[in-house]
């Protein structure tokens, strides 16, 4: 298991845990996603680089996500869509599960109650 930390913003607004089931990537994401920590976020998802190409992202502590966020995880969509693969979203607060919505975002990244379901979809 591995701790990334956002280097972008104060070490503590957001942490992500990134582990691995049955060969999909599992991120656990822990604070707030804004435009001061969304950089860490778009590094852990290798937007930019080489990631694994299926990938689910467990939001059960995300207190907080701006279109930082969302910009994101469109991002990274596009990148895991090309190389094959997929986002997966799980344990949306209900506070991140209305920015999803009012977006749309849902559309496109499916979203599931627990990262169990998440995996096992």
């Amino acid at each position: 298991m591995a701790d990334i930390q956002d280097s972008a913003g104060p070490p503590d607004r957001l942490s992500i845990t990134q582990t691995t089931a049955d060969g999909i990537r599992v991120l656990t994401l822990c604070g707030e996603i804004d435009a001061d920590t969304a950089g860490g976020l778009r590094e852990a998802l290798c937007v930019d680089g080489t990631a694994s190409s299926r990938t689910v992202l467990d939001f059960g502590a995300v207190t907080f996500m701006d279109s930082s966020g969302v910009n994101v995880l469109v991002a990274a969509l596009q990148k895991a869509r090309a190389d094959g693969g997929w986002i997966r979203m799980a344990a949306l607060s209900e506070r991140v599960r209305q920015v999803i919505d009012i977006v749309g975002l849902d559309t496109v990244i499916p979203c599931y109650p627990a990262v169990s379901e998440a995996l096992a979809a």
